[in-house]
């Protein structure tokens, strides 16, 4: 058996599997996360460690004690300050916070080859321009900084000990050299760091530690070792098998992330684009990222008084219309590819007497289907080509939204076995590769296909002109979202 953990933005997921790669249980365990100001959002680090030892406390003893090794996923780009002592100096500055844009400016006046260096454009969802606010506005918690850590590297910090991260999650700091898979001394100077604050690096499927005692007896198994793991999104394309040149996938959680495996190094980012390590080795990837995907619909559910995103999409279902008035720019904590815009904000445009909530959550679903389309432009501007598109996380479960989605993209949608699993899929096969000598093809291998879902080209008409509004929505609307406070 083998444990994958993800440390994810609203909950953690615990995940055994077996050698086969079959789910066999899984739990889950909810996250607060506090918005204080304006552009912030954090979370307390104790919060996570609570949340994970809940969640793998809730599986079977029985399957906990058979557990060979462990492995590890997270939100990727949050900056854990930890002192000397390893304790957290500060609430985290998770992924979807936006208060550094001067901050990314800065970062890239500081050290002019950033973009050539880490291959992405400074975003205020990166770590490294985190640091840069925390300098200047808490001077105080950046002097006494000894570590900073991801996530799930923090986790993985309580529970062996050690200071370790993988290639994947790491690209996401601006910190890392992507092409050369190692720190650069250049981006760590320019936040007045360098590679003492950082953890040691490794591939998705080497081993980082092993569990301590003290927490493989709280968790009723055995010593076992602790795989590097990966991003979330790395690690959930090893769990549904894009791991090959030209596979895709599509996620629909918390944010959206449009992700094309690749076998080189290449950065875009002029257009947002996020070039990043693999989880495994000498692999990178390309990838969008849109910051409110998924829980646009748990938003819009709350805001008609429907009872959750479920019904609400039953509802735009039954009613089975693409061709209201109502257009949605789904930009509730600002957005990343292609506009790179932390100030962007949510819009439901086009309401009159007739809209309800199945119309209202029709153009939700719509216009996060519109933003993953920009995402796929972007990708293939770069030179990227998707030979498929496999969807995953929870909203992987709609095949309505697949329909719409599909249409909006204009390419088939594939739906596997265990993909709504998410990341936590993923970290327990790296850790399966891990501790063997496995061929990682035949253990990355994708689950089978449950369902594909070509598009119509009625659906694709429908949508096509009010794809085209909402693009010009947003380009009326920059200028006057608020700018907000730092």
């Amino acid at each position: 058996m083998f444990l994958g953990i993800d440390i994810g933005t609203s909950s953690v997921k615990a995940v055994i599997t077996n050698a086969d790669g079959d789910v066999i249980e899984q739990a889950t365990a909810p996250l607060p996360i506090s918005r204080p100001k304006p552009l912030w959002s954090e979370q307390n680090p104790a919060d996570w460690w609570s949340a994970t030892n809940k969640a793998v406390l809730e599986l079977s003893p029985d399957r906990r004690k058979a557990v060979e090794a462990i492995g590890l996923s997270g939100q990727m780009h949050g900056a854990t300050i930890l002192d000397a002592e390893d304790k957290p100096l500060r609430p985290a500055i998770l992924w979807n916070d936006g208060r550094c844009a001067a901050e990314c400016a800065e970062l890239e006046a500081a050290e002019p080859k950033s973009r050539e260096i880490t291959g992405n454009l400074a975003m205020p969802g990166f770590t490294a321009p985190k640091l840069v606010w925390v300098k200047k506005y808490e001077p105080e918690v950046f002097a006494k900084t000894a570590k900073v850590l991801l996530p799930k590297d923090y986790v993985r910090l309580l529970m062996t000990g050690t200071y370790a991260s993988d290639m994947s999650d790491s690209a996401g700091t601006l910190w890392l050299d992507v092409a050369k898979r190692k720190w650069s001394p250049e981006m760590l100077a320019a936040t007045g760091l360098d590679e003492s604050h950082m953890p040691e690096l490794f591939e998705g499927s080497e081993v980082t530690g092993t569990l301590k005692a003290s927490v493989a007896k709280d968790w009723g198994m055995d010593a076992v070792p602790v795989a590097g793991g990966g991003g979330d999104n790395a690690a959930g394309a090893v769990g549904v098998g894009v791991t090959e040149p030209g596979q895709a996938f599509l996620s629909l959680g918390t944010s959206g992330v449009l992700f094309l495996a690749g076998e080189a190094f290449l950065p875009n980012p002029e257009r947002a684009v996020h070039a990043f390590c693999h989880a495994l080795p000498n692999a990178w990837h390309q990838m969008t990222v849109m910051l409110s995907a998924a829980s646009c619909v748990d938003w819009a559910a709350r805001m008609t008084g429907t009872h959750d995103a479920g019904e609400i999409i039953a509802k735009a279902a039954a009613k089975d219309r693409l061709d209201g008035p109502e257009i949605f720019l789904p930009y509730l904590s600002g957005e990343r590819t292609p506009h790179n815009d932390p100030y962007a904000r949510g819009v439901l445009f086009g309401l009159n007497h007739d809209t309800d909530p199945a119309t209202v959550g029709q153009a939700v679903m719509e216009g996060v289907a519109f933003a993953f389309r920009d995402g796929l432009d972007a990708l293939v501007e770069g030179g990227g080509t998707l030979n498929e598109v496999t969807v995953i996380g929870g909203g992987s479960r709609s095949a309505y939204w697949g329909r719409i989605l599909s249409a909006a993209l204009e390419t088939p949608l594939v739906y596997r076995r265990d993909a709504e699993v998410g990341p936590a899929y993923g970290a327990a096969k790296l850790a399966q590769l891990s501790i063997s000598d496995a061929d990682p093809a035949t253990v990355c291998a994708p689950p089978p296909v449950r369902e594909t879902i070509e598009p119509k080209q009625a659906d694709i008409d429908a949508l096509a002109a009010k794809r085209e509004r909402f693009g010009t929505l947003y380009k009326n609307l920059k200028s006057v979202f608020p700018q907000g406070d730092q």
